[in-house]
Formats: C-alpha cells, structure tokens, sequence
C-alpha cells in the first residue's frame, strides 16, 4: 500500500513542493522549542534539556532519512564485526572519522546512525558560518554542535571545550569528524597528492591528505569521555545507474551505499602530538587501501587485508515515515488554511506574503542541494593552507 502511494505522488512531483514546505515549516518550530529549551530548562537542568533536544533534532534529521529510506527506497549494505555491532553500536559515546567523497556522505551516515538509535544525539565539527542558516544551522547551534573558525588558536579552545559538552550527553553521542577538512574533488586530490610527494609521504588514491591538527587537539578530551572511533568506509558504485546525489533522492530514485564500519578503541591511540598525527596518517592509508579494494574488486576486503565481515542490511523504521506524515499533515494544514481563508477575505497581501514564503522555502532547498553539489565544496586551499596539517 505505502509503496503505490508512493508511486503516485512520484508521478505528480507534488512532493517536491512538500517536502520543503514541511522541512522548514517544521524546521521553524523546532528552532523555537530550542530556543525555550535553552533558555528555561537549560539553566535549572541541564540533563533534561538535552534529553528533550534529542526528540526535536530527531525529529527534524529523520525527515531527511525519510526521503532517502521510504521516498527514495535507498538502502545501505552495512559492514561490520557482529560482536562489535552487538556490544557497541549505539551504547556508547563515539567519534567518528569517515570518507568524505560523496554529495551525501553526511545523509548515509544519518541512514545509520537512525538505525542503531543515535540520530538525535548525532553531531560534528562544522564551520561556524553555518550556525547562522535558518533551520539547520540554528538547530545545530542549540544542539551544542563543535562550530570551528578555522584558525587554530581559537579552535583549539573551542575544540577542548565542546568535546567535553557533546560527551557530557546522558545518552550515546556520536561526533563526526572530517579529517579531510573537504569534499574530494579530481582539483582537490590533485593538490593532495603534490603536497603528499613534497612532504615525502604515501599518495592517497581515494582520499585527501588528512588535516591532524584538529584530531591531535581533541585527543586529550576524547580519552576522558569517548571509549571509541568508529572508522567509516562509505563507497556508491562508480557505474551505478542513479548518481548519489540529493536532487537524485528527491526525485524519488534509488542508490545503494555500501559501508565498512571498524570499531578502534581510543586507548590504543599513541600518546603525544606527533605520534597521534601519524595514527591518522596510518587510518587514512588503510582507508584508502579498504576503499581500492572495493573500486577494483567490489569488495572491502580482497586485496585490502582485513578480515571479511558479513553485510546487513538495517531495515527502514516506521518512526521516521510517521514523524515525516505528522509534519507534512500540520505543515500542509496551516499552508492550506492561509491560503483559503486569504482568498475567502481578498487578502491579497496575505495571499502574496504566503506564496512569497512559499517560494523562500522553496530556493532555500535548492539552495541545500547546491551546497551539497561536488562543484560547490569548499576549496582544499591553498598549499600555504594545506601545509597546515
């Protein structure tokens, strides 16, 4: 039944209207339960405000793992060692260090960490630029996100302070970082493997360089109060027929990702700066041996030497198909009703007001999918910049 509705409403296209409509109108409302968070239960108990900003990130993430699980139909092969993934995903406190190479790396991640009951408590190191967008970005704020401003001086405070707020949650929270500090580009490799021959070290084929400063900052916080990183291997099939790309998934279409995921305990990671600096060095070369392996013989584990693990697949959850629907329902609701009594009154300022609106929410997701696009990364910089590892 779900599954011919779908199929009808892909035919109409009306949820490429709704979609935005309800992401923002939801979006707004959520911010401002934030915000009375923030300022009335935050200060009297901490615990229970963060408890309670769990639901309201969920609820604002899962609609977008909505679009990817039941309006796209995607689904991901996920990898990893069964007692680690009984004993450990989704019970503790987690950094994760994953590939960056993809248009929606950041929603597969999402796909996952919904499924192992951790989506609302999911957060990353992120520019602070984007703690002033509408919506996202003001939802990240008051989840107490690791907003950065790219000079190390500031950051490195930022970093010490944050990381001991974000693994003071009650619940499991898993922190994402980017050790490539971009997207991967053909332009950007490109400069990662020059400056990789200059400095003398292995060239990476399917990464960037990785940026240690900010790993080696947050070691010290992270051995008080994260247990594990979670090394994340995410690959689409480079001749897959559908592009793995967000406007891809609004339409409807459907990828498949594949993700090899290893459990590496913190303990392990070697004391001081410089040896800490070439521990990432060393994942990032494993990485790309993982990520080769698969590109070239469609496995993770063939030519990579780590031990195979079966594939899972996490079934869809109901929760995030319900949560959407509910907000769609009250999003469609007020839309409908303004417009209708705006023409019953001949309010036609109201009724321009309103498909003025309309048309923002509209721009502003288009807006996301073009800041998402491979070509709208962020430069790798500059080599002055890139030898800052």
């Amino acid at each position: 039944m779900t599954a011919t509705i779908v199929k009808v409403l892909r035919k109409t296209r009306i949820m490429n209207m709704v979609i935005p409509i309800t992401f923002f109108t939801s979006g707004l409302f959520i911010n401002l339960a934030q915000l009375l968070l923030t300022l009335f239960i935050k200060p009297i108990n901490k615990r229970l405000c963060r408890k309670i900003m769990y639901y309201l990130c969920y609820s604002l993430y899962s609609q977008l793992v909505f679009v990817a699980d039941w309006w796209s139909s995607s689904t991901m092969k996920v990898y990893m060692d069964a007692e680690d993934e009984k004993k450990y995903a989704g019970n503790e406190h987690v950094l994760l260090v994953m590939n960056h190479s993809y248009e929606i790396d950041w929603l597969a991640g999402w796909m996952f960490t919904e499924k192992v009951g951790v989506l609302g408590n999911c957060k990353a190191y992120a520019k602070k630029v984007i703690s002033y967008v509408p919506v996202i970005g003001w939802a990240w704020k008051f989840a107490e996100f690791v907003f950065l401003e790219r000079s190390f001086d500031k950051d490195k405070e930022i970093i010490s302070r944050q990381i001991k707020e974000v693994y003071d949650y009650p619940d499991p929270t898993w922190l994402l970082l980017s050790a490539e500090g971009t997207r991967f580009t053909p332009k950007k490799h490109e400069a990662s493997v020059k400056f990789a021959i200059n400095r003398g070290m292995p060239v990476l084929k399917h990464h960037l360089i990785p940026r240690t400063k900010g790993f080696t900052a947050s070691l010290e916080s992270l051995r008080n109060g994260c247990p594990a990183i979670y090394d994340i291997n995410l690959v689409f099939k480079k001749d897959a027929k559908v592009s793995p790309t967000m406007s891809s998934l609004l339409n409807g279409q459907s990828v498949e990702g594949y993700m090899f995921v290893r459990r590496l305990p913190v303990k392990d990671i070697p004391v001081g700066e410089e040896q800490s600096a070439e521990w990432l060095q060393n994942l990032y070369r494993e990485k790309d041996k993982i990520l080769d392996s698969f590109h070239t013989t469609g496995s993770f584990f063939k030519t990579s030497g780590f031990k195979e693990t079966e594939f899972k697949y996490y079934k869809r959850r109901l929760s995030t198909l319900l949560n959407f629907v509910g907000w769609a329902i009250v999003s469609m609701y007020l839309v409908i009703h303004y417009i209708v009594t705006a023409l019953l009154l001949k309010n036609w300022i109201g009724l321009s007001v309103v498909f003025g609106i309309l048309l923002i929410f509209y721009l502003l997701m288009e807006k996301a999918i073009n800041m998402s696009k491979m070509s709208k990364a962020s430069n790798y910089g500059a080599e002055a910049k890139t030898n800052s590892n």
